[in-house]
């Protein structure tokens, strides 16, 4: 018989209000909402997850309660293999039970996240680089909002991009350089919105200002075109985010059809798996890049630990705290200089997320 504690899992639900609206091809976001769980083996250790679906990305709000209250249920008689068997392909709620539980080993071992995904190997890890997010607005507003980006310390921006016309982006992009200079990282995020003709104008204005990526520039579904995008320029690397959960890494290798491929913890089920085909992707010689959904501080912590278990890691989209008005406690993640600082506590290093 196990001599393991029994576990029990919790959730409660939450809704945390953007700052300000965030507008991106897709339409504005304005709050995100989501589930807070908590996995507890008696008095001895508490593992923190986060569940906060998005439309178009996760299962529905609805769906992930529901996947969530199966999960509660069987972890009681299952253990930890139950409750994840338990949410099927709700990948949020897979999420947030994987990281609980995650937090809760690493917690227990008392080592940082993020060494206990790599399994305690590799050096010690103080700073992940990430870039400054910036939103869809007009050329003007855009150069201001890098700038003051840039003047915060961020030597990486990524320009949402797709809601007006190309012509209105590539000015975007050419005002934005000007204001930024040519020392600054700058990538585009057009969310699926254009078409081959209007993406290859774009790249084409693109490499003449430095872009380094362009994410996900046509819909999920083309990746023979963004095979063709890529052979059209080698000076404006081609990611793919929405298209690694419609193809999958295979697909895309034997497509040719990306350098960079972007990875959402809460889209694909988890920092787990997120790891797993980090490595996959290293070995295919592609690109991994870490970004989260917008997440509250329990996800996006876990998506530091994430990006700092995986070698040589590009700036990736995790400051994202500062769209947040509300947030579930205090973020022990310091944004410095352009990198976030990784924290060293056992476990997440999140604390005072659950007040009873």
């Amino acid at each position: 018989m196990s001599s393991e504690p029994p576990l029990s899992l919790e959730y409660r639900s939450f809704s945390l209000p953007l700052s300000t609206p965030l507008e991106t091809a897709s339409g504005a976001i304005e709050s995100r909402d989501g589930f807070l769980i908590r996995i507890a083996d008696g008095d001895t250790a508490v593992g923190y997850g986060e569940a906060t679906p998005l439309p178009g990305w996760t299962e529905s709000h609805p769906d992930c309660e529901a996947a969530l209250e199966r999960a509660r249920e069987a972890i009681r008689t299952g253990g930890p293999s139950a409750a994840l068997e338990a949410v099927d392909r709700h990948v949020a709620a897979r999420h947030a039970i994987s990281l609980a539980l995650a937090d809760l080993q690493a917690t227990r071992d008392a080592t940082p996240l993020y060494r206990y995904l790599g399994h305690g190997r590799g050096p010690m890890i103080g700073r992940v680089p990430v870039n400054a997010t910036v939103g869809d607005g007009s050329p003007d507003e855009t150069a201001a909002e890098a700038s003051d980006a840039v003047a915060r310390g961020f030597s990486c921006c990524k320009l949402k991009a797709g809601r007006r016309s190309v012509d209105e982006d590539i000015e975007r992009v050419r005002r934005t350089r000007e204001a930024i200079g040519s020392d600054v990282e700058l990538r585009v995020d057009a969310n699926e919105a254009w078409t081959f003709e209007e993406a290859a104008t774009a790249l084409d204005a693109f490499a003449d200002q430095g872009v380094s990526i362009v994410e996900q520039p046509l819909p999920a579904g083309a990746l023979e075109g963004h095979s063709d995008l890529r052979a059209r320029t080698d000076d404006v690397a081609i990611a793919l985010d929405e298209g690694l959960l419609e193809h999958g890494v295979d697909a895309i290798c034997e497509a040719d059809a990306a350098d960079v491929v972007v990875l959402k913890p809460m889209a694909i089920g988890g920092i787990d798996i997120a790891r797993k085909i980090s490595a996959w992707l290293a070995e295919l010689e592609l690109t991994p890049l870490v970004t989260t959904t917008i997440d509250g501080v329990v996800a996006r912590t876990g998506a530091v630990h994430l990006a700092a278990a995986i070698p040589d890691v590009p700036a990736c989209g995790l400051a994202t705290a500062s769209l947040l008005a509300e947030d579930l406690g205090s973020d022990p993640v310091l944004l410095e200089n352009g990198s976030a600082v990784v924290p060293q506590a056992k476990g997440l290093g999140v604390d005072g997320v659950w007040e009873e």
